[in-house]
């Protein structure tokens, strides 16, 4: 389950508490969850030796933790070039805006693209700070050639 499911479900349920006097307790047992579990990351990311944290940090459920308790070892660039990096087609970066949230991509050439959708779910659980995503297609190249061989007329 990815941190944004994880947070989807928790949202529900304390919308199931609304209205019911159960709403405030709900949201402080969240909270103090979140406390505790930050706690506990905190001092367990130290200890991990960088290469098994490297490979640690492909994990969506693992970045989403970090993420989420402010503990990712990496920049946002960073983690949105690793979110790319796991998408079945390369995509170009052209820029990332944080004032805006706003990430420009274009499709490479080669390949016929993934879609927005792929890219924000990748980038969803390394980068929430990008809030969109633009991605451009590429320029289609004309190829200029030699006219195919004429072939004689059969009758």
């Amino acid at each position: 389950m990815t941190a944004e499911q994880t947070g989807q479900r928790i949202q529900e349920a304390l919308d199931r508490l609304a209205g019911s006097g159960a709403e405030e307790a709900g949201e402080q047992l969240v909270r103090e969850l979140m406390a505790f579990y930050g706690e506990g990351l905190a001092r367990l990311v130290p200890a991990v030796p960088p290469p098994s944290l490297a490979r640690l940090l492909d994990d969506p459920a693992v970045a989403g933790l970090l993420i989420l308790h402010d503990l990712h070892p990496e920049d946002v660039t960073a983690r949105i070039g690793r979110a790319l990096a796991s998408l079945p087609e390369p995509v170009e970066l052209l820029g990332f805006d944080p004032a805006s949230g706003t990430l420009r991509l274009r499709r490479t050439a080669s390949g016929c693209g993934c879609g927005e959708r792929e890219v924000e779910a990748a980038l969803a659980c390394h980068a929430p700070e990008v809030t969109a995503v633009r991605l451009e297609r590429a320029p289609q190249l004309l190829q200029i050639g030699t006219r195919p061989p004429q072939t004689a007329e059969v009758r």
